[in-house]
């Protein structure tokens, strides 16, 4: 007698073999097979007499705090689920920002923070139509999967030669359908921060039905003293939501810990929309602890400013042209040349991230990595020209 097992394991059942080949197999939704998919920075190559360097996923090269660690580390009750609304951290938040806990929302990163928005206010209509979102483009690689596992339709306005935003294209392209805006200063990946003025000029063409997200996940890192602040908008203006996040400035990225700021007409949806329990006690503790001490947590991206700039200079005085570099990164668009240029940098024990044939966004890194890019950038440069 065969048993069910040998059936199962290939067994000659020509009943089960014909089901199975009439029987589809499990599909997705049609969306995923137009979404791209997120590509993480790679680690760095191993290249023997050279330390590798990770400049690919805009981290911060400097560990948490030594406070931070302190405040983690003892932490045992991992066997009980965090509080759901993180409260002990929208208190910490509500007294740094100094705006009203209940208008903090906390999420998995400033990605988790800005999946609830859309959850919540794109998607699609009871009548089958798209809602649609606004966005930059090249701006941050996730936003269209974002706004597609929505069932929102993404509408892409590119960058001006420069990187920045075409706020007066992104605001022609709002229309009956638009639902939301995502304003990412400074734009991930090229780097320039958007301006005051600019900025509350679109807020005010927009309709006030329209959700602005303005998405500062590098804001400590800006020094443009014409540059928007978000909170500032948030006071300002009601349709007005900001995403910050501690995985940047303050080195908790393996944490997930952000934040969205917004009024309760939009926080009450919000918190039907959070991923419950999405921020552990851990991350709750190294956010809050890194927060009492934010003057140290300032002082570290004062050094990686010092870094940013130093890079830019050496740069533009190598005759590259680069925009406005406001966060962690530097972008260099390198059109046709950019897989060359990747793989000179691998060959360098450096891991960058090459978009396509776009360019490339190098994360600032310890000092002899963005030495060794530098001079990767000085050789480069003849061998571009000698071509």
């Amino acid at each position: 007698m065969t048993s069910p097992l040998n059936d199962h394991d290939g067994g000659a059942d020509p009943s089960a073999k014909a089901a199975s080949a009439v029987t589809p197999g499990v599909t997705p939704r049609p969306v995923m097979n137009r979404l791209p998919k997120y590509a993480a920075g790679r680690p760095p190559a191993p290249v023997e007499g050279l330390t590798s360097y990770k400049l690919s996923s805009n981290e911060n090269p400097l560990a948490p705090l030594p406070a931070v660690t302190e405040a983690i580390v003892h932490e045992s009750a991992i066997n009980r689920y965090p509080d759901a609304v993180a409260t002990r951290l929208r208190s910490a938040l509500s007294t740094f920002l100094d705006v009203p806990a209940d208008d903090i929302v906390t999420g998995g990163g400033s990605l988790g923070a800005l999946n609830q928005i859309l959850a919540a206010f794109a998607g699609q209509q009871d009548d089958g139509t798209q809602d649609e979102v606004v966005y930059a483009w090249r701006s941050f690689e996730a936003y269209p999967i974002s706004v597609g596992l929505a069932g929102a339709k993404s509408v892409q306005i590119p960058v001006l030669a420069d990187g920045r935003h075409d706020l007066e294209a992104m605001a022609a392209a709002v229309n009956e359908r638009t639902r939301v805006v995502l304003l990412c200063t400074p734009n991930n990946p090229t780097g320039p921060a958007l301006r005051r003025e600019e900025t509350e000029r679109f807020i005010q063409s927009v309709p006030g039905h329209v959700l602005v997200v303005i998405d500062e996940a590098y804001q400590e890192f800006v020094r443009d003293p014409e540059a928007v602040d978000g909170i500032a908008m948030y006071r300002k203006y009601p349709n007005v939501a900001v995403l910050r996040t501690f995985s940047k400035a303050h080195g908790l990225a393996n944490l997930r810990v952000g934040y969205s700021v917004s009024h309760p007409d939009v926080t009450q949806y919000l918190r039907i929309a959070a991923v419950p329990f999405a921020v552990s006690t851990i991350a709750e503790g190294a956010a809050i602890a890194s927060l009492e001490n934010f003057d140290q947590v300032v002082g570290r991206v004062q050094t990686l400013v010092d870094e940013r700039d130093r890079v830019t200079a050496g740069l533009r005085s190598l005759g590259w042209d680069i925009p406005d570099a406001q966060g962690n990164f530097v972008w260099l668009a390198l059109g046709e040349a950019t897989p060359e240029f990747a793989a000179a940098a691998e060959a360098q024990a450096l891991s960058v991230r090459a978009f396509g044939t776009e360019g490339v966004r190098v994360s600032i890194g310890e000092p002899e990595a963005n030495a060794r890019f530098l001079d990767l950038c000085r050789s480069f440069t003849k061998v571009t020209q000698a071509s």
